[in-house]
């Protein structure tokens, strides 16, 4: 089964060319074709890998804009949770979530990937590592929605849920050749162009906005927002320097989700 990860041919190829004529890199004959091939693969792995940082960095600004907007005793728990969000996520995309998501298989069917489970017979570290990235925000977008409202073990398992089971699921529809609904589907294709997602605006966005919307309608509001006739009190942030640093992390780490896609 193929896996339908954005090509990055093109722009490398042209970035490799820019470097060529700049004199950066050092020229090849025309006909070594193999040598300019092996540039061009070296430069989509940096360019992938840079891109993967700047993603994964967005997990500090989640942190610190949540941390900033929620009562000060809470903030050791926000932070908290997206060490678990990347380390327990990272765990769980790395043993299952890749499989369910591009795993390449002849039992993988419409709904779920079922092949390189714990990347076996998979080397493309790069291409896991951005899409790791991917899922790890996916789950991190729903630490805002439970700001003080969980406990770390209910987190410690939805975070396992999510970057194991349901955004890699969600991931394999929109983005994989086998797929149901996905635009990379190949031969007849849903409503005739499929599920067009660049870059996640759909799949990583609505999983998490889903997942946070149902958690806070389970969970409940947070301690002390309503008094004891029921009127609504305001919770104001206790640090809106913290939250600012963290939007500017977001809007930084943001440039490495769309160039990333390309």
């Amino acid at each position: 089964m193929k896996r339908a990860l954005p090509a990055l041919r093109r722009p490398t190829a042209m970035l490799a060319g820019a470097l060529l004529a700049l004199g950066i890199i050092s020229a090849v004959s025309a006909q070594d074709g193999e040598a300019l091939e092996d540039i061009i693969g070296a430069v989509d792995t940096a360019w992938l890998l840079i891109a993967g940082f700047l993603v994964f960095f967005m997990q500090a600004g989640f942190a610190m804009l949540t941390a900033g907007f929620v009562r000060s005793k809470e903030t050791a728990n926000i932070l908290m949770k997206n060490m678990i969000d990347a380390c327990v996520g990272g765990i769980s995309f790395w043993l299952v979530g890749w499989a369910f998501a591009y795993g390449a298989s002849s039992k993988s069917n419409e709904f779920i990937g079922l092949g390189n489970f714990a990347l076996n017979g998979f080397d493309s570290y790069a291409e896991w590592f951005f899409q790791f990235a991917f899922a790890a925000a996916a789950a991190t977008i729903v630490a805002g929605a439970l700001a003080g409202r969980t406990k770390y073990s209910a987190y410690l398992i939805y975070t396992v849920i999510i970057t194991g089971f349901i955004y890699p699921v969600v991931v394999h529809w929109g983005w994989d050749t086998t797929t149901w609904m996905g635009a990379f589907t190949e031969g007849d294709i849903w409503l005739g162009n499929g599920y067009v997602d660049f870059a996640g605006s759909g799949i990583v966005h609505t999983v998490g906005g889903i997942a946070g919307l149902m958690g806070a309608i389970v969970v409940g509001a947070r301690l002390g927002k309503y008094g004891p006739k029921g009127e609504v009190r305001a919770i104001p942030g206790h640090n809106i320097s913290l939250a600012t640093i963290g939007m500017f992390i977001l809007w930084f780490g943001w440039y490495g989700v769309n160039p990333g896609s390309t």
